[in-house]
């Protein structure tokens, strides 16, 4: 049986999709492949398992030999990885890490694949510090989920929010689109504000009345990603003029403020200058939301200094399996997973 020997594999597992690539001591990116989304709240550990699974099988089949093949061809292959990095959506407790590191190693076993290190960290984290570049400042995060990291000048960590659909994610997609179906319920019966909602939330998802809404919410076809889609209909009411879906987003854009003045209170950067970058889909898109944020924050903290991304969080998960490599050296996947250096704020 032929061995590959490879450096790093980073993978960047979320709601909405999954990105592994393999990289070179460099971080020279040598193959990369995408999956279905990974966060097992939202898509059960079976489902976030072949999301994981599917990115690096794909990554696999990128993967060229020196010859010029691909190690998918060649089914005697097997990859020996020196270090994997997983950051992953939807950990947020000690419990979540046992689980999760589970549902990882049960991705690998699918796979050609041997890993000598594995670490599993929170996804935000590592979209921290691919976008901060490790310097002191703040990510604010709206897609399908919601949360804040924080990093400070000594590398203390500060995070709020994060704590999923169920109980949290406030300000996200999937949080606004919920909102839109509370909204479009409560006018139908009477009891709630006037809105059109339903003439944009409604179509969107192929429907006509309000009973289907209903209907599909406690159905099979139901999602987490569909609910967080439906916040592109509620800015599209909301340019329009209708009252209701201003009010979610606004109300979408208090939220999250709240969770980064916690971050930032924890840090002290109230105080002193420092940078702050918005990422997902909800503040790429909806700019009602993201202006309200940028106002609200910095009223809250003047000094604040607003940039873009250094790099796409993959870039930070590639960081962390590269710092690995250069001080470490290699260790074993049964009994090496990698604990958190991340402090959850005051948690």
């Amino acid at each position: 049986m032929a061995v590959r020997r490879i450096p790093l594999l980073a993978v960047d597992g979320g709601g909405t999709k999954s990105l592994a690539v393999f990289t070179d001591r460099q971080g020279q990116v040598l193959g990369r492949g995408q999956g279905g989304p990974s966060n097992y709240h939202g898509s059960g550990t079976e489902g976030a398992k072949l999301g994981l699974a599917a990115a690096i099988r794909e990554a696999i089949a990128n993967l060229e030999h020196s010859g010029g093949s691909c190690v998918e061809s060649n089914a005697g292959t097997v990859l020996e990885v020196e270090c994997a990095v997983f950051a992953l959506a939807g950990l947020d407790t000690e419990a979540d890490r046992v689980a999760i590191t589970g549902m990882v190693q049960e991705a690998i076993a699918l796979l050609p694949l041997q890993v000598g290190h594995l670490i599993v960290e929170n996804d935000g984290y590592a979209a921290l510090l691919g976008a901060t570049g490790g310097q002191p400042g703040i990510l604010v995060i709206s897609g399908t989920g919601s949360i804040i990291y924080g990093i400070d000048e000594y590398g203390r960590t500060a995070r709020a929010g994060g704590w999923g659909h169920r109980v949290g994610d406030e300000g996200s997609g999937y949080w606004i689109g919920k909102q839109a179906a509370l909204s479009i319920l409560r006018a139908y019966d009477g009891r709630g504000a006037d809105t059109k909602l339903k003439e944009w939330v409604l179509p969107f998802l192929g429907m006509e009345r309000e009973e289907e809404l209903f209907n599909w919410m406690y159905g099979s076809a139901y999602s987490i990603e569909q609910v967080s889609r439906l916040s592109r209909a509620v800015g599209q009411a909301a340019s329009a003029g209708d009252k209701e879906a201003q009010r979610i987003l606004a109300a979408a854009a208090d939220e999250l403020f709240y969770a980064a003045a916690a971050v930032i209170r924890h840090l002290s950067f109230h105080r002193d200058p420092f940078v702050a970058i918005m990422q997902g889909g909800v503040l790429q898109h909806e700019s009602y939301v993201r202006e309200a944020l940028l106002r609200r924050i910095e009223a809250y903290a003047p000094h604040v200094q607003w940039d873009e991304a250094r790099r796409e969080p993959i870039y930070g998960v590639i960081a962390m399996g590269l710092s690995y490599l250069k001080t470490k050296g290699r260790g074993n996947a049964n009994d090496n997973v990698e604990p958190s250096t991340f402090q959850a704020g005051n948690r």
